[in-house]
C-alpha cells in the first residue's frame, strides 16, 4: 500500500509579491519564507509538500491538470483568481483530488467581490483571514482528507 501524502501547494497570481505587498494585509514575509514554513508544517504532519507559483492563469490550468500524477491533494490560494477564474475552478475540478482553499487575509472582511469563491462547493474547506498559520490549518483538513 502506498502512502498518500503529496501534497501541491499552489499560489496565483501577485503571490509572488508577498513581503513587498500591503504588510498590513499580507504580512511581512516572502513567498519562499512562507513556502519555508509551509514545508515545515507539512513534514509535522507526515505530508511531502511541493509548490508552485505563477502571474499566468494558464500555467496554473496546466499545472492543475498534472496534479493527478504528481499530487494526492491540493492546497491552493489563487489569489484574486479566486473570485473570478471559472478556467482555474474546472482544472481543479478535472484534476479530482481533495483540495482546501487558503487565503492569508480575511477575504470575507474586504472588498464585497472577494466575498465570492469559484471554488465554494468543490474544495473541502475555506480558509481565510489566518495568516500563515492557516496554511497549517488547510494542511490538517487535507491530512483528514487522505485518512492519514
Amino acid at each position: 500500500m502506498s502512502t498518500r501524502n503529496r501534497v501541491a501547494v499552489m499560489h496565483g497570481v501577485n503571490l509572488d509579491m508577498l513581503g513587498h505587498r500591503d504588510p498590513g494585509i499580507y504580512g511581512s514575509e516572502t513567498l519562499a519564507q512562507l513556502e519555508y514554513r509551509v514545508h515545515g508544517f507539512a513534514r509535522q504532519l507526515g505530508l511531502e509538500a511541493s509548490f508552485f507559483q505563477t502571474n499566468h492563469e494558464g500555467e496554473f490550468c496546466e499545472y492543475l491538470h498534472r496534479v493527478p500524477e504528481t499530487a494526492d491533494a491540493v492546497l491552493v490560494n489563487a489569489g484574486a483568481w479566486s473570485h473570478y477564474s471559472w478556467a482555474i475552478r474546472d482544472a481543479l475540478e478535472v484534476a479530482a483530488k481533495p483540495a482546501v482553499e487558503v487565503h492569508i487575509s480575511d477575504v470575507e472582511a474586504r472588498e464585497a467581490w472577494r466575498s465570492v469563491s469559484v471554488f465554494d462547493g468543490l474544495v473541502a474547506a475555506k480558509i481565510s483571514g489566518r495568516g500563515l498559520e492557516g496554511y497549517r490549518e488547510a494542511l490538517e483538513v487535507l491530512v483528514a482528507e487522505l485518512d492519514l
